[in-house]
């Protein structure tokens, strides 16, 4: 059976022209507080910016069947989108009005998932059998390889 998803959006350059106009952390608080629209990407996949500090921002979503890669679970993308949206934010809310920053490098690791299957926490007949062939040790190597990879995550644009 079909399904079908209807989005709206705002337009970005008059989101952006009013981000551009605020000191990043008030323009922030101003998306979290409807008083400017999401981003496009925000209402694409569902997400809402529900906490902005210095320093701080967090996101929420409901995963929905939208949402979900063709083994039947939520695509690692929705997670990864997440996590690049509040990195970034984090970044903004320490920007005067007019800075501006880019993602330059996101890594992800799903060592906590491969460990969830493995032990049954999360039941997926593709993903078990993967989990199942790797040891402790190899899990652990994983997690120590991903963790000692160097990320600049943002970068600052002073232009």
């Amino acid at each position: 059976m079909k399904r079908t998803l209807s989005v709206t959006w705002s337009d970005p350059a008059q989101l952006a022209e009013r981000g551009r106009s605020m000191p990043g952390i008030e323009f922030l608080r101003a998306i979290r507080d409807r008083r400017l629209p999401a981003a496009p990407i925000a209402e694409l996949l569902g997400f809402n910016l529900v906490e902005v500090e210095p320093g701080h921002a967090v996101f929420e979503v409901t995963p929905g069947e939208q949402h979900y890669n063709p083994i039947g679970v939520v695509h690692g993308g929705l997670a990864m989108t997440l996590l690049d949206s509040a990195m970034a934010c984090s970044v903004q809310t320490q920007m005067p009005a007019g800075g501006g920053y880019t993602t330059l490098e996101a890594k992800t690791n799903l060592v906590r998932a491969i460990t969830d299957y493995k032990n049954g926490r999360r039941n997926n007949p593709i993903m078990k059998g993967f989990a199942a062939q790797l040891s402790k040790q190899d899990i652990e190597d994983l997690a120590a390889w991903f963790s000692s990879q160097k990320s600049n995550l943002h970068e600052q644009r002073k232009d």
